[in-house]
């Protein structure tokens, strides 16, 4: 619980810094094109770290790589804080601070992910124990976002980062005054890119292991990057200020926050194949209204129900995956489980960013939501094959 508590405070932190970005790249420049650079300079290293990261997940200690990884992330927020307060703040400085970030970030995640099973000690409270995760990840992603928005207007983007940089130490102390026995203890009987290759192969062979990966790719390819672009359709679309982004990212926070609630309130895995299958079709149909709305109470509501799939997507297949995974290749499935969003999703930011300028923010997410509709069509001809694997 120490640990769930400082990550809130510090993830509270961390959305309300991510929109003050997305406002400042915004307002700099005016391109759309800009802001899908920036994503994708924040995640790229995602792609190329991740896999790595996981099979370290498999050797290190957890614990000590997640102070790290959070203390670098702090140090990038205070960085902002000073190039911002002594106006000297361009564009590629924002550039390479999430380059950084992305760094942080791509080791961060498979190692926080692996390290619940450590809190946690039972597997029969796993699911319990990443429900509540969600839960407290998308509380501060609702609230965190309305408060920046508010922030922005009142004190300029730099309060935003101030505070993200104070929030940090929050998690780094929680994480410090956690005595926790590592599950990993002399895992590493081989070569990292032997080992590398091993989880590649366990999880390609594990239908419902790459099943499950391939559908939150294509989501996290063509769905996620729409995150990016909300201040192009808060501005341009909606023609509202940093508020009407606050009030976007928010009620996409709810959203998700209902669905966390409601992977919480699952008694058993057997249902979540289906669940995964109905929330990636209520995202991509989410996506496609959300995408041609222009009324901003109608965008609230569909950015609402956005939110809800996406948490239910993405959190019911982690969920998933840890149940059915093995427990000396939970770091490598976990990390490629976070490549295939986070690793995959600044590509598709830079894609759609680099299409947008020529068919405009909206129907390029139009076409975006049409490809993720697809590909939960696909999915759902392998339901059969996934519900038998998970519950026999």
């Amino acid at each position: 619980m120490l640990f769930f508590v400082g990550q809130s405070i510090s993830l509270m932190g961390t959305f309300i810094q991510n929109l003050a970005l997305g406002w400042l790249v915004y307002r700099l420049t005016s391109s759309s094109f800009l802001l899908g650079a920036v994503g994708f300079a924040g995640q790229i290293p995602s792609l190329f770290l991740t896999p790595f990261a996981g099979v370290f997940a498999d050797r290190l200690n957890r614990r000590k790589v997640l102070i790290a990884t959070q203390t670098l992330s702090m140090l990038m927020a205070f960085l902002l804080v000073g190039l911002y307060e002594t106006d000297s703040i361009k564009i590629w400085h924002i550039i390479v601070i999430s380059v950084i970030n992305g760094f942080s970030l791509a080791f961060d995640t498979p190692f926080r992910h692996a390290f619940i099973i450590e809190m946690v000690g039972d597997k029969e409270l796993l699911q319990n124990a990443i429900a509540l995760n969600s839960t407290l990840i998308n509380s501060a992603r609702f609230i965190g976002p309305t408060i920046g928005g508010f922030l922005i207007a009142w004190l300029g983007e730099g309060a935003c980062f101030i505070i993200n940089g104070v929030s940090f130490m929050a998690v780094i102390g929680s994480l410090m005054a956690m005595r926790i026995v590592p599950l990993n203890r002399g895992s590493h009987r081989s070569g990292i890119v032997r080992e590398l290759l091993e989880g590649l192969q366990y999880s390609y062979h594990a239908k419902t292991i790459w099943y499950l990966l391939l559908l939150v790719a294509m989501f996290g390819f063509l769905g996620l990057p729409f995150q990016i672009f909300l201040p192009v359709f808060a501005r341009d679309i909606l023609h509202g200020s940093s508020q009407t982004l606050g009030f976007l990212t928010g009620a996409f926070g709810a959203g998700a926050l209902l669905g966390a609630f409601y992977l919480a309130s699952r008694k058993s895995v057997c249902s979540l194949p289906k669940i995964i299958l109905m929330s990636s079709m209520l995202f991509a149909v989410g996506l496609l209204g959300f995408s041609v709305s222009s009324n901003i109470i109608l965008s609230l509501s569909i950015i609402f129900v956005l939110g809800f799939g996406m948490v239910s997507l993405f959190a019911g297949t982690n969920t998933l995956l840890q149940q059915i995974v093995d427990d000396d290749k939970r770091g490598r499935v976990v990390a490629l489980y976070g490549m295939s969003f986070m690793g995959i999703t600044p590509l598709g930011s830079l894609l759609l960013g680099s299409v947008t300028p020529l068919l405009g923010v909206q129907i390029t997410f139009v076409v975006a939501a049409g490809l993720c509709l697809v590909a939960a069509f696909a999915f759902s001809k392998k339901l059969p094959t996934v519900k038998t694997d998970v519950c026999g």
